[in-house]
């Protein structure tokens, strides 16, 4: 689809202000062209700047990150947080530990999160942070370290009603903790509603764990029942082997589904009968070792290496490892075994030729910013939850977030319906997303 000619300005102007970020590139570039039809329909977005001003974070902050070693070796990181957009709410997204993490990773993602918490319906806005810190390979007291230089720097700009930073790739509860607590021992402050994903015991919520994965599955299954199917019967392939990876398999075979492979970074494996979830989760989160354990284990499933797991027959994939795992290759492939529904659990997995190949082939594609919406979903209702010292029970937690899915997809569905686009969750999603922010944006006036 091409861009809106009152748009290709700001596009161009991105290009100009943000050279080498090709990941932002790409996020901007496909809201630019989905939203082009309201383009028209709300002529005083474009008279107020609207979209040019959302592309342009509200503050971007970059900081060095010293700590050190076992060994007594003194080391160097760099750290992020990009306050993208507070129209909605205050700053909501994750934080990255990985070593691609760079400026534009963190603006992409940034980016994104601005308009999939909008489609939530909470009262949040977009931010994303991180650093260029791996922490694989590191001892617990290292992470521990780094951590709390990192939040020593971090703390004097977040707070529970400016800037509420979470967990992503490499920032699990353990980190999370580490960072709660070099906040609380600066500030002399127990806010705990400054960061969401943090344990059950200081102040955590049920189902974040599990809420970007659940999410993802309770997503798919609202695009196939408005296809008139269900999961019965139904073959899915996930890749990665993560947290996301792991909750979209365990919710998946809940719903009736049968996930039979998911990938690690050296490989995939196989299991026609269905992932053993229980081993899948005592090698990965228990004994952290490579999936080809998993076939060492299971007699009858197969271990490729070097691969990738789109090379299986599915119904259903759901990509929930990194961006752009998904190219034109591996979507034709999906296409030709016979796949009719993709869902992103990751952040922009796949690429723009790969969205194309699967809208015309008529396959339901639901974008990361509504599949994958879970996440900052529940940690929405952990922030509630914070803010009245409340603790709610699994059960409860797990229907606010199928209801809340629910909504994104029913919005999604019924914009795209409305804008001439039926079934084009993309255009659903962004034009959902964009009318939200730019209505909040014009009423609190030239911010």
């Amino acid at each position: 689809m091409p861009i809106h000619e009152r748009l290709e300005n700001v596009y161009a102007e991105v290009l100009a202000r943000n050279p080498g970020e090709v990941e932002f590139h790409q996020a901007v570039r496909e809201v630019l062209e989905s939203i082009s039809p309201a383009v028209g329909k709300h002529p005083q977005y474009a008279d107020a700047k609207i979209i040019s001003r959302i592309c342009e974070p509200e503050r971007q902050i970059i900081f060095r990150v010293p700590w050190e070693d076992d060994n007594g070796e003194i080391h160097i990181n760099r750290g992020f947080r990009m306050e993208f957009n507070s129209a909605l709410g205050p700053y909501k997204g994750g934080l990255r530990f990985h070593p691609s993490v760079y400026l534009g990773i963190v603006k992409f993602l940034g980016f994104e999160q601005i308009f999939k918490n909008a489609l939530t319906g909470l009262p949040i806005g977009g931010g994303k942070g991180g650093s260029d810190f791996d922490p694989k390979g590191k001892s617990d007291r290292e992470i521990m370290r780094f951590c709390q230089s990192f939040m020593t720097e971090l703390q004097r700009h977040i707070g529970e009603y400016t800037d509420v930073p979470a967990g992503d790739i490499g920032v699990g509860s353990r980190e999370i903790g580490y960072l709660f607590g070099q906040y609380k021992r600066i500030t002399n402050r127990y806010e705990s509603g400054v960061l969401t994903g943090k344990g059950l015991i200081y102040g955590g919520a049920q189902v974040r764990t599990e809420a970007t994965g659940y999410g993802t599955a309770y997503f798919v299954n609202e695009m196939l029942a408005a296809r008139g199917e269900d999961f019965a019967g139904k073959t899915a392939v996930v890749s990665g082997s993560g947290n996301v990876a792991i909750y979209a398999i365990e919710k998946t075979h809940q719903l009736g589904g049968r996930v039979v492979a998911c990938s690690d970074s050296t490989g995939y494996i196989v299991d026609e009968k269905g992932i053993d979830l229980e081993l899948l989760k005592d090698i990965k989160e228990v004994r952290r070792e490579r999936l080809s354990s998993y076939a060492e284990t299971v007699s009858n499933a197969r271990y490729v290496e070097g691969a990738q797991v789109w090379d299986v027959p599915c119904d259903v994939a759901m990509p929930s490892a990194t961006q752009n795992e998904i190219t034109g290759k591996e979507a034709e492939r999906l296409i030709r075994n016979g796949c009719t529904v993709v869902a992103e659990g990751a952040n922009m997995p796949t690429t723009p030729e790969a969205v194309q190949l699967f809208q015309d082939a008529g396959v339901a594609f639901g974008p990361g910013k509504a599949a994958n919406a879970g996440g900052v979903a529940t940690s929405a209702l952990e922030m509630q939850q914070n803010a009245s010292r409340d603790s709610w029970t699994f059960e409860y937690s797990e229907d606010r977030l199928e209801e809340i899915m629910r909504g994104i997809h029913t919005r999604c569905r019924e914009t795209a319906e409305e804008y001439g686009m039926p079934g084009n969750y993309v255009a659903g999603a962004n034009i959902a997303a964009y009318t939200r922010v730019a209505d909040a944006m014009l009423s609190l006036g030239l911010i």
